[in-house]
């Protein structure tokens, strides 16, 4: 096949150097910076730019820009593309993408639309930190827009074939839920956690619990206002859920209540240990 992608951050620039590094198709790409989609080619994220003379034979394109960015960027890409192709998009929140490839869905029924949000990413953004294997043994969760059951086999069979895992297909307002906990709400937690005054005096006493929950303070603090802005109601719900339990911990220490301490501990450990024995590896 020949793919196409536009927006060579850290996920499309690592999507395409594993495209090449363990299939056969074509990939072609695009990027607004000069010097992005120069060190695209140098370091093997592309075959070719992406431009009006191949996009005609392009079979995938993918979008993996900014979402308030998407609809404009695939406004200018559908007019060239051929009847039967699919349209991609690599966003990390999804109703709004739903509502905008349903709109184009409509100027354009010989496209199919497909929402894809690979589960997997760095502290690091830009293609200087892209890698061909970070997509290992990952998830892709897949929202079918517009596509027939063919069409949306040949996108998992895409994603099983660069190394993820699973393609977990999935309702956008359902995406957009549990990517509120999983995603968002944790990088909020991070951020919020690495502001305390004793962060700076961490060095010599801390180790993997204080390296886990601050990895992803480090943010790009455009992007993620745009995806949380974006999906405010979800996750004001579950940023108001953490507080009210975070209010309990600390109820109990103010009453300096043992028991109550002890049990909401157990509790959440008893809870962790639950989930993870339903896990399917």
């Amino acid at each position: 096949m020949n793919i196409g992608i536009v927006g060579l951050g850290l996920i499309g620039a690592s999507f395409g150097k594993t495209l090449k590094k363990v299939t056969e198709n074509k990939v072609f790409g695009y990027d607004i910076n000069p010097d992005v989609l120069l060190k695209a080619g140098l370091v093997g994220a592309i075959d070719d730019e992406l431009c009006e003379a191949n996009l005609p034979d392009v079979d995938v394109l993918v979008i993996s820009v900014y979402p308030r960015a998407f609809k404009e960027v695939a406004k200018a890409y559908l007019p060239k593309m051929k009847n039967g192709s699919v349209l991609m998009d690599f966003c990390g929140i999804k109703r709004g993408i739903e509502e905008d490839m349903k709109e184009l869905s409509v100027e354009y029924p010989d496209i199919s639309f497909v929402g894809a949000h690979p589960m997997a990413g760095r502290e690091f953004s830009g293609i200087d930190r892209s890698l061909s294997t970070l997509f290992d043994r990952a998830t892709c969760v897949v929202v079918p827009v517009k596509a027939d059951i063919f069409t949306l086999e040949k996108v998992r069979d895409l994603f099983l074939t660069v190394g993820f895992s699973e393609a977990v297909f999935s309702t956008a307002y359902r995406h957009d839920e549990i990517i509120a906990f999983t995603s968002q709400l944790c990088h909020i937690v991070s951020n919020a956690f690495i502001k305390s005054p004793m962060a700076s005096s961490h060095f010599g006493f801390s180790a993997g619990s204080y390296r886990d929950l601050t990895r992803v303070a480090r943010l790009n603090p455009t992007m993620w206002t745009e995806l949380m802005m974006d999906n405010r109601d979800l996750l004001k719900n579950e940023l108001d859920g953490l507080i009210g339990r975070l209010t309990e911990y600390s109820k109990a220490l103010e009453d300096g209540d043992e028991q109550r301490l002890y049990d909401l501990l157990k509790e959440g450990s008893d809870l962790k240990i639950s989930i993870d024995k339903g896990k399917v590896r």
